[in-house]
């Protein structure tokens, strides 16, 4: 019997797992994840890994020994993270392979500390690329300006990209537009854009957490669906227009759009809201245990990303009208939201050290 988890996918859709622990490698419990549940992905961060590091006695031995070292906390906390996320790329390798390279990628994100040095982002990312050695390793980055930046170049280098903690329609075109910009470099040069799978992580219940209150009954709970329809609509002109055609002729693949904070946040509103209500072709959806676990006992799988779509940027007028700034709500966002992993990012090295 197909699970409700795995029933997502005839809809196009892939459902990541946004969590890791050597708890969840270990035991078992991603392999089933994947074969019961057809789970696709790993998404990691900051606070995922503290979480881990600090929760989970499997760490523990190891944390003395890296202790007794002479390294940095930095350092220390790498050796851990990067050890888990090999791991978890080899349970994933054969989904990877079977897949045609599409599925089975495992997000592992850069310091926070570097959000706004391009340069020292890139140079974190090729290190943690080739520490990890596995091609189906995502690097995380975040989609500062500078982020955006340094993210084209890993583009061009050929490296895979979670490019995170996006919250409007403009944050998400200039990735688009940096994307498309490393593939067009790659290609003058005659080097291969096959191989390179990048996703965008757009945000979305913090959206509604944010503005709920200032807005009236009709729109609360609605603006970040909306938003991600929006976002949706011009993912389709972009990766299914002129522009993009002569790089898909040469096997470059879109950069889908991933659903990320798709944990419930509002208790008024369906435990599986952010889940439901986008499902369709061409998307990811990350989904934490809390969330999983609901959809596991009553979701329900449709195609329901496409529906009322042409009405998504009447919705998001209506929001404006009422006195919200989608583009300035968006930057805000991405600074809370740059500054919880930095917090946790500090917690981390505080715990190694």
């Amino acid at each position: 019997m197909t699970s409700k988890i795995a029933a997502i996918k005839q809809y196009g859709q892939k459902i990541w797992l946004d969590n890791i622990s050597r708890e969840l490698l270990n035991s078992g419990s991603l392999a089933k994840l994947i074969e019961e549940d057809q789970i696709a992905g790993l998404t990691s961060n900051p606070a995922i890994f503290f979480k881990a590091i600090s929760s989970d006695p499997r760490y523990q031995d190891e944390l003395k020994q890296l202790k007794a070292l002479d390294l940095t906390p930095l350092q220390r906390y790498e050796q851990i993270a990067t050890a888990d996320i090999k791991k978890a790329c080899s349970l994933m390798a054969s989904l990877y392979n079977s897949s045609n390279k599409e599925d089975g990628y495992v997000s592992l994100e850069v310091s926070p500390h570097l959000a706004k040095d391009a340069n020292g982002t890139v140079k974190s990312a090729l290190e943690l690329w080739n520490t990890v050695n596995q091609p189906n390793l995502m690097i995380k980055v975040p989609a500062t300006l500078e982020g955006i930046e340094a993210f084209e170049q890993l583009v061009i280098l050929g490296i895979n990209v979670n490019i995170t903690l996006l919250f409007s329609l403009k944050q998400v075109n200039l990735v688009w537009d940096a994307y498309i910009r490393g593939l067009e470099k790659r290609a003058n040069e005659n080097l291969p854009v096959t191989d390179i799978k990048t996703v965008a992580s757009f945000f979305l219940s913090r959206v509604d957490s944010a503005i709920d209150d200032k807005l009236p009954q009709h729109l609360q709970g609605k603006v970040a669906i909306n938003l991600a329809k929006c976002a949706y609509l011009d993912y389709q002109k972009i990766f299914h227009g002129e522009r993009f055609s002569k790089l898909k002729a040469k096997g470059a693949k879109g950069q889908y759009l991933l659903w990320a904070s798709t944990g419930t946040k509002n208790k008024a509103y369906s435990d599986v809201l952010y889940v439901e209500e986008l499902i369709g072709q061409e998307t990811i959806n990350t989904v934490p245990d809390a969330t999983l676990d609901a959809f596991r006992d009553h979701g329900v799988a449709a195609n329901r990303l496409t529906e009322k779509i042409d009405s998504a940027p009447s919705v998001l007028a209506d929001a404006e009208k009422s006195g919200i700034n989608l583009e300035e709500l968006g930057n805000k966002l991405q600074v809370d939201g740059l500054k919880l992993f930095d917090d946790a990012f500090n917690q981390l090295l505080e715990l190694v050290k």
